[in-house]
């Protein structure tokens, strides 16, 4: 029987939030890619803001910007790190967009005569969503934020229902969770009652994967199988792992691909994991000794703040064959110090992140001033890049009241500015620079042998910048202004003459991948190697 053109799997959880759905997601996803597919994986979001951009990192973790600007749910980097390909903002459902949309239709006229309901007005909208998504796409995989019996995603599901009715091309998984009292004594009757609640919205799993304290037992497998009407050989493992980048070899290990390719009507045929399997024992076992790396941040306390800075790290040090140690240190801390050398002394390299607020700067910029004169290596991202020039305008070019107009609006030197686009500005979501922008390289400098190019593009989200009129000040104090916008001279990438010291406005941690890491994190780990 020949292959339908596309097909959806979608993936819930159940019992409780943060077992990982999209570790999962991604993971299932990657075994089909390994086996040639074209995957699109789409995630819905139940919360009514129309994306995460304005939603605070201590609550949501990272907002993820993809190429297109679309601000989206931290998910999306775990997607494109496991696939090592660029998503747009078609892939990212929330309902604050879909109340939007109906709403707007309403408006408009484009149901009139007809009382407007969420069954079929949205959910016809989810689907047809979905749909949009899934152009060219041989499998779509579908994450349900939340859990199952939550009100904001149970519209979403009651959609997924129905496009299962409908078309018959789709398969469920379920991940739940499966705790132990005491070693060896474990409990299905929450995931019993998680597949019954499941059930009772009109969805029967057809996979279950199950997290666990130990290692899932032959009884408890065969007990959900059981209860919830799954075969056993459907039950799978996700077992406590050093690294993420290991789930696709351990799932493939247990054949879920076969039992997905069973209900689907896939190609039999085995997974390409060769240069994945390299990389993750890369990971696991370096040849090298860990480089100590200090992220001097704000959220430190929330480490999903910053994940890609801390999965672009892992990626870089995996390409290089050495061990990675990360240190988290709060700016603020440092505030408050005498002196921050007994603290930073240990490290052989130094993150400053991006972020928004006052709290910390000062701590940061006393981050940034101990590796210039100390000589270790410098990587700042966004914000960072702002305060390192912050930092070299205050103390090497004498602007000793020098700062952000977004920190000190009456500041006599404001080396960081707001950009001129910005300045009318009213509304706060949506409205930063965000996305894709092109950045020129200036020859014999850091970031040129990083890319190995003079053209390259990196993705965005700021709405301050480096004031041009203090630029060629800085430049004649020795700062290198080694990557700017083609178009209107947006200051891109600065680095310092002497050591090893690069700045991006563009948070170049977005793209980068475990197959393909980020070129400026590669080269900031060489530099901390040779210290």
């Amino acid at each position: 029987m020949p292959e339908k053109k596309t097909k959806f799997i979608v993936i819930a959880g159940s019992i409780m939030s943060g077992l990982g759905k999209g570790i999962v997601s991604s993971s299932i996803a990657k075994l089909l890619q390994s086996r040639g597919y074209k995957v699109v994986p789409v995630k819905f979001d139940g919360y009514l803001n129309v994306d995460c951009g304005t939603m605070n990192p201590f609550r949501h973790g990272e907002v993820f910007v993809l190429d297109d600007g679309t601000e989206v749910d931290m998910d999306f980097g775990t997607y494109e790190r496991f696939l090592n390909q660029s998503l747009t903002g078609l892939c990212s459902i929330t309902g604050g967009k879909l109340f939007k949309t109906v709403l707007e239709k309403e408006r408009r006229g484009d149901y009139l005569g007809r009382d407007v309901q969420i069954v079929p007005h949205l959910t016809d909208e989810i689907k047809r969503r979905v749909a949009e998504a899934a152009t060219d796409a041989d499998i779509v995989l579908i994450e349900i934020g939340g859990t199952i019996g939550d009100l904001e995603n149970g519209y979403f599901v009651e959609a997924m229902r129905q496009q299962n009715f409908e078309k018959d091309n789709m398969a469920f998984i379920q991940l739940t969770y499966v705790p132990s009292l005491s070693p060896g004594e474990q409990k299905t009757k929450p995931t019993q009652h998680a597949t019954r609640l499941l059930q009772s919205l009109g969805i029967q799993p057809d996979i279950i994967v199950v997290r666990e304290q130990e290692k899932l037992t032959s009884e408890s497998r065969r007990k959900i199988s059981t209860y919830c009407n799954v075969p056993e050989e459907a039950v799978f493992d996700d077992p406590l792992l050093q690294t993420v980048y290991q789930l696709p070899i351990v799932l493939d290990r247990q054949g879920l691909y076969d039992v997905l390719a069973k209900k689907l009507d896939l190609k039999k045929k085995d997974a390409d994991l060769k240069t994945w399997q390299k990389k993750v024992s890369q990971i696991i076992k370096p040849k090298e000794k860990p480089l100590k790396i200090a992220i001097v941040g704000k959220y430190t306390a929330v480490k999903d703040a910053y994940v890609s800075v801390k999965e672009a790290l892992v990626h870089s040090a995996a390409a290089l064959n050495c061990g990675l140690e990360i240190g988290w240190i709060e700016g603020s801390d440092l505030e408050s110090m005498d002196n921050v050398t007994p603290t930073l002394a240990e490290y052989d390299g130094i993150v400053v992140p991006g972020g928004f607020g006052t709290r910390g700067i000062e701590g940061k910029i006393r981050a940034i001033e101990y590796a210039r004169k100390n000589n270790v290596p410098y990587l700042g991202l966004c914000l960072g890049l702002q305060l390192m020039v912050i930092e070299y305008a205050r103390n090497v070019c004498g602007l000793k009241e020098a700062n952000s107009k977004e920190f000190d609006k009456k500041t006599p030197h404001p080396v960081i500015d707001f950009l001129p686009e910005q300045q009318q500005i009213a509304k706060m979501g949506g409205t930063l620079r965000l996305g894709a922008y092109d950045c020129i390289l200036k020859e014999d400098t850091i970031a040129r042998r990083a890319y190995g190019e003079s053209k390259v593009s990196e993705r965005h989200r700021h709405r301050y910048e480096v004031n041009s009129e203090y630029v060629k000040t800085l430049e004649e104090k020795g700062l290198v202004i080694s990557g700017t916008h083609p178009k209107n001279n947006i200051v891109e990438i600065t680095e310092w003459s002497k050591g090893f010291g690069v700045a991006s406005q563009a948070h170049v941690e977005l793209k980068s991948r475990l197959e393909s890491p980020a070129p400026l994190f590669v080269e900031f780990l060489k530099a901390a190697r040779k210290k």
